[in-house]
């Protein structure tokens, strides 16, 4: 067994995938060994990287964009895509069939606090869509289960949220009116590591990248139930209705994608949301910051 040192940013259900290859052993029958940490703080795992603190992380593209946007001699890279649409959704207070972006002029918004990245692509979704955020009443600064609260008592209109609280929020009465996903492929979550780690530790990560892929064909096949059942170890005291409401949501909005394959569209879509809103100084592009070769060995 060759041992890893694998990061995650925080704990989430829309990274579930990856708590299922732990949990299934997928990751083990390919001889690898791995020792998860959490870094809480999703900016520290680049320095983490880097100093050798832990091998490969999983998170946002973003992370890697920005880092190429700031410093063309970046030494990290994304490869094995895992979440390749957007998993957030805008809450309602009740049901508002026929919703679309431009509504949100005469509505009070409760955007996410916690990472930038669904932000950064609502407003780039509104600028596509002829609405300028500052044309919104945005209430920013507020934590997800906050924003949950504020919504359900009527000091927010409408909440930017992933699960689980989308399925808390429905099930307190509110309702979903969009899910960001529609937007098509973007790419929210892959692992990242330094271009010497993929060299260094190759065989490990082409081990890694082919227990993903077993686990996605399981995924989209497995009924819902024992999805959440096998994930739910990582959940602890979340009710199991909420668990599988989330994870059906999800798959049934492509959230995931089917194999580790990381496509160049998703990739361009997320640049283009962080260029477009003025999160990075310039498009560093496909090539520089994604490693397409270890998938395709590991696949072939």
């Amino acid at each position: 067994m060759t041992p890893i040192t694998l990061q995650e940013p925080f704990r989430a259900l829309f990274y579930s995938p990856f708590y299922a290859a732990l949990a299934r052993g997928d990751f083990a029958r390919e001889g690898v060994e791995v020792r998860i940490i959490t870094v809480g703080e999703p900016d520290r795992a680049v320095a983490n990287l880097l100093s050798g603190a832990a091998d490969l992380a999983w998170s946002g593209p973003m992370r890697v964009i920005r880092d190429h946007a700031a410093n063309p001699a970046s030494p990290l890279v994304s490869f094995a895509g895992v979440v390749m649409r957007d998993p957030f959704l805008l809450v309602g207070r009740a049901a508002r069939p026929g919703f679309t972006l431009p509504d949100l002029k005469a509505l009070r918004l409760g955007v996410v606090s916690e990472v930038p990245t669904p932000w950064w692509c609502l407003q780039h979704d509104l600028s596509q869509a002829g609405i300028r955020p500052d044309e919104i009443i945005v209430r920013a600064g507020r934590t997800m289960p906050e924003n949950t609260a504020a919504l359900l008592a009527g000091e927010i209109d409408v909440a930017q949220l992933f699960e689980p609280f989308v399925s808390q929020a429905v099930a307190a009465g509110a309702a979903v009116w969009h899910a960001q996903a529609s937007r098509g492929p973007t790419s929210y979550t892959a692992f990242y590591a330094t271009r010497a780690a993929l060299t260094a530790r190759r065989p490990a990560l082409l081990g890694m990248v082919r227990a993903l892929a077993t686990m996605q064909s399981w995924l989209h096949a497995a009924p819902v139930a024992e999805v959440a059942s096998t994930v739910a170890p990582y959940f602890e005291g979340l009710d199991r209705a909420v668990l599988e409401s989330g994870i059906a949501r999800y798959r049934d909005l492509g959230v995931w994608a089917r194999d580790p394959v990381f496509p160049q569209a998703a990739f361009e879509a997320l640049e283009a949301a962080m260029f477009g809103i003025g999160a990075i100084p310039r498009r560093p592009g496909f090539a520089a910051c994604v490693d397409t070769d270890l998938v395709a060995e590991a696949l072939g």
